[in-house]
């Protein structure tokens, strides 16, 4: 039985990882799970582009105290040395931007998005994001999503739940479905 204590929060570390479906699902839910708890929100994407999606909807009719911001350009063209430089700016930035906000002290759950892929993409540095887990305030949630999780990012979560792509309907050639990938 878990006990619910009427203290401060510890703030906690949480990883989505692995190869299935739900990473950026899983932290929405729990996003959502705070902010209807009166916490302050901000959850950055930094791989998404500027495409529509559900989440981004959802998030503008929750009103104040959920706030998402994009800092990625969308998908990748790694043959294309001109691209990766302008994703890799947009990135670093994206960084700066998310430990302004982690330090900032205006929210008490940050959600990096897409990070486990921009580190193993090579758009951000792991030892930057290591820094921001050391750093963050103790109060705060701090989770990260996206595949291929350094190990030392895995070593340092308190919670850590991998994906596993047992089926997918990719793989019977049917597209992606709005409500379901976007």
């Amino acid at each position: 039985m878990v006990e619910i204590l009427d203290k401060k929060s510890t703030g906690l570390v949480l990883v989505f990882t692995g190869e299935g479906k739900g990473k950026t699902t899983a932290a929405l839910g729990t996003a959502v799970r705070a902010w209807g708890q009166g916490m302050k929100v901000l959850m950055m994407q930094f791989i998404k582009g500027s495409w529509p999606t559900g989440e981004q909807n959802a998030i503008k009719k929750l009103g104040s105290g959920f706030e998402l911001r994009r800092v990625g350009d969308g998908f990748i063209n790694f043959n294309d040395a001109e691209e990766m430089e302008k994703q890799k700016k947009m990135a670093r930035e994206g960084l700066k931007i998310a430990r302004l906000a982690i330090t900032s002290g205006r929210y008490q759950m940050v959600v990096l998005d897409e990070i486990n892929y921009a580190m193993s993409y090579g758009l951000i540095d792991k030892e930057e994001v290591l820094d921001i887990i050391d750093t963050k305030p103790p109060e705060m949630h701090l989770i990260l999503t996206g595949r291929s999780a350094p190990e030392e990012i895995l070593e340092k979560a308190d919670m850590v739940t991998r994906m596993d792509n047992v089926k997918h309907h990719y793989s019977k050639g049917i597209p992606a479905q709005r409500g379901i990938e976007y």
